[in-house]
C-alpha cells in the first residue's frame, strides 16, 4: 500500500505559474479610455473617432484579453472585472455606431439611464469585493460606482451640469486606474514599492 502511495505521489507534477501579471494591462485599458471619454463629457472636445477607437481596441479588446489571462491564473474577481468592462466599452461603441449603420434605432436617454444604472449596480457589487483587496482598487471601483450613477442621473434628467460633473469625476476615476496599473508595473520592475497600492484590508 505504501508503495502505491509513493508511485501516486511521484506522478503528481506541480506546475509553477511563470506568466506575467495581466492586471496592469486591464487597468491601463480601462483607465486611459475612461480619461479620454470623460474629457469629452467634461466639455473639452466633442465625441470623435479617437474615443471610439480607444473604446474598441484598448478599453474593449485589451481588457478582454487581460480578463482571459486572469482566468488562466484562477482570479475570478479580475476575470469578471476585466472581461465585463472590456465588453462595456465595445457595447458603448456599438450603441453609438449601430444606428448610424442602419442597424436599429438610436437608444433613448431613458434607456441609456437604465444601461448606466445596471452597470453602476454591477460595479457596486464589485466594489464590495475590493474591500478585501488593496486601497488603490477600492478607489478605482468606488469612483467608478459614482461615475455610473452620475451618468444615469444625467441621462434620466437631461442635466448638462450633472454630465459635466460626471466628466470631471470620470477623469479622476480613470487616473486612479492608471496609477494602480503603473504601481504594479514599477513595483515589479524595481523589486520594491515605488508607488504604494495601500494595505490590503483585513476583515
Amino acid at each position: 500500500m505504501s508503495q502505491e502511495k509513493s508511485i501516486v505521489s511521484e506522478a503528481i507534477t506541480k506546475i509553477k505559474d511563470t506568466t506575467g501579471n495581466p492586471a496592469p494591462l486591464g487597468l491601463m485599458g480601462f483607465g486611459m479610455t475612461t480619461v479620454l471619454l470623460n474629457f469629452h463629457n467634461a466639455g473639452f472636445y466633442p465625441l470623435n473617432t479617437m474615443i471610439l477607437a480607444m473604446g474598441i481596441f484598448y478599453g474593449g479588446i485589451a481588457q478582454i484579453i487581460a480578463g482571459v489571462m486572469e482566468w488562466k491564473k484562477g482570479n475570478t474577481f479580475a476575470t469578471t472585472a476585466f472581461t465585463s468592462y472590456g465588453a462595456f466599452w465595445l457595447l458603448l461603441v456599438a450603441l453609438l455606431l449601430l444606428p448610424k449603420m442602419g442597424m436599429g434605432t438610436a437608444t433613448s436617454e431613458g434607456a441609456m439611464a437604465a444601461f448606466f444604472f445596471m452597470w453602476g449596480l454591477f460595479t457596486l457589487y464589485m466594489y464590495i469585493g475590493t474591500l478585501k483587496l488593496n486601497k488603490a482598487l477600492q478607489v478605482v471601483f468606488g469612483s467608478l460606482v459614482i461615475l455610473f450613477f452620475l451618468l444615469c442621473i444625467r441621462d434620466a434628467t437631461g442635466s448638462a451640469v450633472v454630465g459635466k460633473i460626471a466628466g470631471y469625476e470620470g477623469i479622476i476615476c480613470g487616473l486612479s486606474a492608471i496609477y494602480a496599473a503603473m504601481a504594479q508595473v514599477l513595483n515589479e520592475v524595481y523589486g520594491r514599492t515605488v508607488l504604494p497600492l495601500g494595505p490590503v484590508t483585513k476583515k
